[in-house]
């Protein structure tokens, strides 16, 4: 019955809308962990260290936070895979161009794919700098989180990577907010504007949360 689902173009589309609200929820909650930095790096770096310790003494030190990665992994990995896999479907379906081409759909709409693509590379990028430290700029310090990401968002280039991919995640949000609902069955006649208008304030909540980040760098508010 799994492959069955999975197989049809229904139960592709379920299963990207399913991994796009985890991934959202993680988003939402990863954007309010975020602002805390405004509060300053005490605050901050005891919101990470608490990451690490979430369900002591039940759950073993980092328990918590592997177990939230790997819900992630495999949320990305079906997102990604399903996305794919319904693309090609839809090409195989119509090889040839339309001969007239009409821009109904809207400009996240016909972005989604290279939105999809400039997130997942931002992931590994992101991953790389304040997780890892590979590519951390000013010298990676282990358990100074607040230091981390003044570093990063003191730089041009970190600024500039970082503000794209959060437009595109905005663009992201927008659309696949309101087609994810479209798949589940929550879209009609009379809600769908409601799930349009949720859809704009959330991807424009998060966009701007985001953002404050660096932008609270450049300005010096955050230092």
């Amino acid at each position: 019955m799994a492959r069955t689902v999975w197989d049809s173009t229904v139960g592709k589309k379920t299963v990207m809308a399913v991994s796009g609200l985890v991934m959202l929820l993680y988003l939402v909650v990863h954007m309010i962990g975020n602002l805390k930095i405004f509060f300053g790096p005490g605050e901050f770096n005891h919101y990470a260290h608490w990451l690490r310790t979430v369900g002591e003494p039940f759950m073993h030190d980092e328990w918590t936070l592997w177990l939230i990665r790997a819900v992630l992994v495999v949320a990305v990995v079906a997102h990604a895979v399903s996305a794919y896999q319904l693309s090609r479907r839809d090409i195989r379906a119509r090889p040839a161009k339309y001969v007239h081409r009409k821009l109904r759909a809207s400009y996240a709409t016909r972005t989604m794919r290279w939105g999809g693509i400039i997130l997942a590379l931002f992931i590994v990028w992101h991953l790389l700098d304040l997780t890892t430290g590979t590519v951390h700029s000013g010298g990676f310090q282990e358990g100074h989180p607040y230091q981390n990401v003044v570093d990063t968002f003191s730089t041009w280039y970190g600024d500039v990577v970082y503000i794209v991919a959060m437009l595109a995640l905005g663009l992201h949000v927008r659309h696949g907010f309101w087609s994810a609902a479209q798949t589940l069955g929550a879209g009609s006649r009379t809600r769908d504007r409601a799930l349009k208008a949720a859809a704009d304030v959330l991807a424009l909540l998060l966009t701007a949360g985001f953002i404050a980040v660096p932008v609270g760098v450049m300005t010096g508010v955050v230092s």
